[in-house]
């Protein structure tokens, strides 16, 4: 068995008893000839303690072979022979030593008297000679020993010295080798240790005779010990996987408690890195799975629970800026009395900030990776984040902010944008695909269409011709449809609202350049109003069709995206849909999806009717919407990357043949 080389051993103080106690006894009960009851007189014993001149004798590691030889009064032959007949008392049915043996490694925390804590303090000096010696005889412990199995993993090995963890790292691996469970079990409780308080505590903790130990030293002494064991046994890989998935906190846990076990899975990716593509989608998969609650909580709570959170992320803020308190201190006041929103918006708050911290990690963790987006570990980095997004973000579209990680890198080069939205496409054209997934496709590549900043004009018209492509090939096909459908065509809605979307930030990148007016200022959108524009090839011709066609799109689509279109393209004189925005009012989309509609199956399924028109109308969820996290939101250069909405200062005033002003982005 490979061998931990343990530091060299610094000499301890020696422990001196009070005048007139009585002599330490042996741990374990003994017989005449070796557990008995020792003959020699009490005040030998006291003596020695007492006596400033005798030392103590310590424990003494050999660097090649990892030996003790003694410490205080008890040699490593000694404890051996005393394990030794605990053991086969054990096996005999005497449990007295066995016994002994367990409360060794599980102290009692009653309170002492004072000679009974020098007693207590010296055995837990000699506790790593029986580590020694348990070793030793590992092989004897079967399943009848389970209890002393579960004592030693008590043991509180990261609060003493090095000498001793490496001692009981090595007994770790020695149990490891007898039993597949004992091995889980180890494993298990050192993982437990990610999250606890007394492991992840900045402050000095220790066990009776030994001094402080720090947070620091002991998350190396844990992390030494997982390195190890999973050196010697491979196949501890998909426990250990296991392991930590199940015991990752909940969402309800603190941002500390969050924060703190994302680090140790970080410290073992680095450590065993065979690890770190099954860490990394762990992370991720928890975090969208906090994202998507912290967003649905936003989404069913009124407004003035949504307004108090706020206002307390905004009191944080300037507690943290300032260093003193500011006029929002008192962030629900208007909520006095009312404990359960007092207690919604304190769970709702928590979620963001501990959502926050865990995202300003993973972008600290990323963004060196991609300081040259052209090197081999920036591409092989970009496609590992690429496939955790198709197995991981992707299916769960109520994600608001871990799709980021994607968007700010991706921003990094046009490479990495096109193999971005190329994966987009292939994942929304792939027939296997459950349909929500493949809605969830479209949505993705029309918001970052709009939203991605660095996308150039050649790239955003290649997208949008293949909107136009796939809706105008759809209409074509189904010219014998019933009417407007949102469940039966739901993607080609999708992929229409997604037009209509781009349409409303990327209108400037649809005009063909080369043969636009000399007299239009790019920067002046008001330049653009009443002039007959140059639009890219089909995107007139095929929207005007679509429009028109049974599908009838304009009456599925989001009426708030639908509204801002129409304005937008009537002033720039793309197309005028106003008359048919008219006509639709009309038109009732229940009578399209009636019982008939795959033998009212999915209805029954889905627990409702198509009695009230909001169902039937696509939701206007795009993923890129504004990034609302205050402290992660550094990393994202939005001046530069991000498209923000700027509807046009001519067209806030209105028309009489608008029916609405309202913006496709109301976070901006």
């Amino acid at each position: 068995m490979t061998t931990i080389t343990p530091s060299t051993r610094r000499s301890r103080a020696p422990v001196t008893a009070a005048a007139g106690s009585s002599a330490i006894k042996p741990i374990l009960r003994k017989t005449v000839s070796v557990l008995g009851t020792r003959s020699r007189p009490d005040d030998d014993d006291s003596d020695e303690l007492a006596s400033p001149t005798k030392k103590r004798k310590t424990v003494v590691f050999n660097e090649s072979l990892n030996v003790v030889r003694d410490i205080g009064n008890k040699s490593l032959g000694d404890a051996k022979r005393e394990v030794r007949q605990a053991l086969d008392g054990h096996s005999r049915g005497d449990d007295e030593d066995y016994d002994n043996l367990k409360d060794l490694f599980a102290p009692s925390h009653k309170q002492h008297s004072p000679p009974e804590e020098v007693e207590d303090e010296t055995k837990q000096q000699e506790l790593v000679v029986y580590v020694i010696a348990l070793t030793s005889h590992v092989p004897l412990l079967g399943r009848s020993c389970a209890g002393l199995a579960r004592s030693i993993l008590r043991c509180s090995w990261l609060e003493r010295d090095d000498d001793f963890s490496r001692a009981y790292i090595q007994l770790l691996a020695a149990l490891s080798s007898v039993q597949g469970s004992f091995f889980t079990q180890i494993l298990s409780m050192m993982v437990d240790k990610f999250a606890d308080a007394q492991t992840c505590s900045n402050k000095g903790s220790s066990v009776p005779g030994f001094p402080p130990v720090q947070a620091e030293t002991k998350k190396d002494r844990l992390h030494l010990g997982l390195r190890y064991l999973l050196e010697l046994f491979p196949d501890g890989r998909h426990i250990i996987i296991d392991l930590v998935s199940a015991k990752f906190p909940y969402t309800e846990d603190s941002k500390a408690v969050h924060v703190e076990y994302i680090n140790h899975l970080l410290r073992l990716k680095t450590d065993r890195p065979e690890l770190e593509r099954d860490i990394m989608e762990l992370i991720l998969s928890r975090l969208v799975k906090l994202d998507m609650e912290m967003t649905l909580d936003l989404e069913n709570d009124d407004d003035e629970t949504t307004k108090a959170v706020l206002r307390q992320l905004e009191s944080s803020d300037a507690k943290s800026d300032d260093g003193e308190d500011s006029d929002a201190d008192s962030v629900v006041s208007d909520q006095e009395g009312d404990d359960e929103q007092t207690r919604r918006v304190d769970m709702i708050k928590s979620k963001l900030e501990t959502m926050d911290a865990i995202m300003d990690l993973m972008f600290a963790i990323y963004t060196p990776v991609f300081e040259n987006p052209e090197t081999p570990e920036a591409q092989e980095a970009f496609h590992d984040l690429l496939s955790d997004f198709s197995n991981v973000i992707l299916p769960h579209f109520k994600s608001r902010h871990t799709q980021y990680l994607l968007f700010k890198f991706a921003m990094k080069s046009r490479l990495f944008m096109e193999t971005f939205t190329g994966t987009l496409f292939n994942i929304a054209f792939e027939s296997k695909r459950p349909p929500i997934v493949k809605q969830a496709a479209v949505a993705y590549l029309a918001s970052f269409t709009a939203r991605g900043a660095k996308l150039e004009s050649d790239l955003v018209q290649k997208i949008v011709q293949t909107f136009l492509y796939y809706i105008d090939n759809f209409r074509v096909t189904h010219t014998s449809c019933r009417g407007p459908d949102v469940r039966r065509y739901g993607q080609y809605y999708a992929y229409f609202q997604g037009l209509l979307y781009i349409f409303c930030f990327r209108w400037r990148d649809l005009i063909d350049r080369d043969l636009v007016p000399a007299s239009l200022d790019w920067d002046d959108p008001a330049s653009f109003i009443g002039q007959d524009l140059p639009w890219m090839a089909g995107l007139r011709s095929k929207m005007q069709a679509n429009i028109a066609s049974k599908l009838n799109p304009l009456k599925c689509c989001s009426p708030v995206i639908v509204d801002e279109f129409a304005r937008l393209s009537h002033h720039l004189g793309l197309i005028y849909i106003y008359p048919q925005i008219e006509k639709n009012k009309n038109v009732q989309l229940s009578q399209f999806s009636t019982g008939s509609y795959a033998t009212g199956g999915a209805l029954r399924d889905s627990g409702f009717e198509f009695d009230n028109e909001k169902w039937t109308h696509l939701e206007a969820c795009f993923p890129f919407d504004p990034f609302q996290l205050p402290v992660a939101k550094r990393w994202l250069d939005l001046q530069n990357n991000y498209v923000s909405w700027q509807p046009m200062a001519v067209l806030s005033m209105g028309s009489d043949d608008e029916d609405s002003e309202s913006d496709p982005d109301e976070g901006d």
